[in-house]
């Protein structure tokens, strides 16, 4: 992190490769398609624009894995899970990896996060821009579906009232993630039906990967 004090700090990206991928098998992160770490392609839609990339892990173990797997040149640095306000030693949630991000991006002077899950690895180019410039003037910026459910792994959030909202929530063992967004923030709900499939006709930002089936599904998406 040498060269830390000088970057952009308006907004860093942070993706999350802390899940257990029980239902996967394996990391779902550097599993292979087509040839490369799903992350992969995340990073190199993320790298064309001028914010610093984080990837947030449970383990050193994990850390160690993703240094061997993946051409790290664009990721700033690797947060570890920080595990110190959890009870149970092994619950695994999003939320801790939330928080230990937060912590850290506060303390290096970050203004806002965009939180990724590392397995949404076709994210588009143009809606991960909608997002940035909807989150303009707001604290926090979430896609929400018509349905009224909201993807709180692909939104913008302010690091220092996220970082005191998860922290709350690890306290009192809350672990919904979208129980961080706070009723008095300022929060922009982007319509994915009306706003984001313009861009995204299939959606593919929004397909995760959950279990081998979802890789079938990813790669007829993909060649489409």
């Amino acid at each position: 992190m040498s060269n830390i004090s000088s970057r952009n700090k308006s907004l860093a990206f942070v993706i999350l490769v802390g899940g257990k991928s029980a239902r996967f098998g394996e990391d779902k992160g550097i599993f292979e398609f087509l040839g490369k770490p799903l992350i992969s392609y995340q990073i190199e839609v993320l790298s064309q624009f001028n914010h610093d990339i984080f990837i947030v892990a449970y383990s050193q173990n994990q850390i160690q894995e993703y240094i061997e797997k993946i051409n790290y040149k664009n990721i700033m640095a690797f947060i570890l899970d920080d595990r110190d306000l959890v009870k149970d030693k092994n619950i695994r949630t999003p939320m801790i990896g939330m928080y230990s991000a937060f912590k850290e991006l506060d303390k290096l002077g970050y203004e806002k996060a965009f939180l990724l899950s590392c397995d949404m690895p076709l994210i588009n180019l143009d809606v991960v821009e909608l997002l940035i410039k909807q989150s303009e003037g707001y604290d926090c910026c979430i896609p929400k579906w018509k349905s009224n459910y909201m993807e709180p792994l692909f939104a913008i959030y302010p690091v220092k009232k996220a970082l005191k909202s998860s922290e709350t929530n690890l306290n009192k063992e809350i672990y919904k993630m979208l129980k961080i967004i706070e009723e008095n923030w300022n929060t922009n709900y982007i319509s994915v039906d009306n706003d984001i499939q313009p861009l995204d006709n299939n959606f593919l930002t929004f397909i995760n990967v959950n279990s081998p089936i979802d890789i079938e599904k990813l790669l007829e998406m993909y060649q489409k």
